[in-house]
């Protein structure tokens, strides 16, 4: 029953990046909040036990939440606030509204009273610019708890396919659970990154066939000659927990199809210039780099949505094939399963994946978490 495991609420939670990897690590999204529809709707396909919120966080108040909750106990507050502002690519604004969302975060800390929080964002929330921001919203967090950051963790160092570092902050209740440390975390990190081949390498490639790449969500067969399956494809592959996943996703992958294999049209003189990029060096008109089958992924980016211009973001050349990666090779250098199902356009579909923690960065904390949990019950 997902009531008997731990309980968190998910806020800024976009497609699941961080409710993911929490519930691999045994605990139960209540409750998921965003105000971006496009990005959320994932949420609701992958997470079907838990309550999708879309609206503003600011605007839900301490009635709102006793509807929600129900006489529960949170035992954890997992998300990432839009992190934008403290960007350090595109106009870093330090006025950006998008900002404040950061002390949002923690005023629901104090009025939910969780027994832990997991907060993370861009490694440019500690440039001098934004110290003021950070500072600020810091010192909303009550006493009570023992603060762990602010940490930078790399998604690489997690058993991830791809670079993504992130600025991790972890609050714990001193008296409801056992604490972390800094150094406890910074000695469990993997440091032993998975290859692009571990990752893509038994991955479809995209149809030529325009009416076949247009299908609703990609859906397209593993390759039937695919031979020596990594572990880390194995893992993508499984089946989900009870609880987790859709069932249009599901009864796909029982007989062994898998959504975001979608076709990206390039014109001949985009094919001719990615043929001639070699792996591991940058296309020199589009910038795009070229994946290394023995190296692992740039950072992958999201774009803006509509509200912010609608830019597509740099997507990385396959490192055999001259074409950018598919929404299914992306979401598997990022760390999501196959099961997981994003949205039917590759734009929103980038998006999710480009905005989301890697779960495995975030099952990696989240685990930390649930053993400390675990720890003082026993106790």
């Amino acid at each position: 029953m997902a009531d008997s495991k731990p309980l968190i609420i998910d806020l800024f939670s976009g497609c699941g990046g961080l409710g993911l990897g929490a519930a691999l690590a045994g605990f139960h999204s209540l409750a998921a909040v965003d105000i971006d529809k496009d990005l959320q709707s994932a949420y609701g396909l992958n997470f079907p036990l838990t309550q999708t919120i879309n609206m503003d966080l600011a605007l839900i108040t301490p009635s709102m939440w006793k509807s929600i909750l129900k006489g529960r106990k949170v035992d954890g507050i997992v998300g990432g606030p839009p992190c934008q502002g403290f960007s350090r690519i595109g106009l870093r604004k330090t006025d950006d509204p998008r900002n404040a969302l950061l002390g949002q975060y923690f005023k629901q800390v104090r009025e939910l009273k969780p027994r832990f929080f997991l907060m993370e964002n861009v490694e440019g929330i500690l440039d001098e610019k934004n110290k003021p921001v950070l500072e600020a919203a810091l010192n909303l967090i009550p006493k009570n708890y023992h603060v762990v950051g602010p940490l930078k963790v790399n998604a690489l160092d997690c058993g991830a396919a791809t670079s993504r570092k992130r600025v991790v902050i972890i609050g714990v209740d001193r008296s409801s659970m056992d604490q972390v440390s800094e150094q406890e975390i910074i000695a469990s990190l993997i440091k032993s990154p998975v290859t692009v081949r571990d990752a893509i390498s038994d991955l479809p490639s995209p149809y030529e066939d325009e009416l076949k790449s247009s299908k609703l969500f990609g859906w397209a067969r593993y390759k039937s000659s695919a031979c020596d399956i990594s572990d880390y494809a194995l893992k993508m592959r499984a089946m989900p927990p009870k609880g987790l996943g859709s069932k249009l996703s599901l009864d796909h992958l029982i007989h062994g199809e898998i959504s975001g294999v979608i076709n990206t049209k390039h014109t001949q003189p985009v094919i001719e210039r990615f043929s001639e990029t070699r792996p591991g060096e940058v296309e020199s008109i589009s910038r795009y780099p070229r994946l290394s089958w023995g190296g692992h992924c740039p950072t992958l980016r999201a774009g803006t949505g509509s509200d912010k211009g609608s830019f597509q973001a740099m997507r990385p050349i396959h490192p055999s094939e001259p074409r950018v990666i598919t929404v299914r090779e992306a979401a598997r250098l990022q760390g999501f399963p196959d099961w997981f199902l994003f949205h039917p356009t590759i734009w929103h579909s980038f998006r999710m994946i480009g905005n989301s923690v890697s779960p495995f960065m975030s099952y990696h904390l989240m685990n930390i978490l649930a053993t400390k949990l675990e720890n003082r019950a026993v106790a």
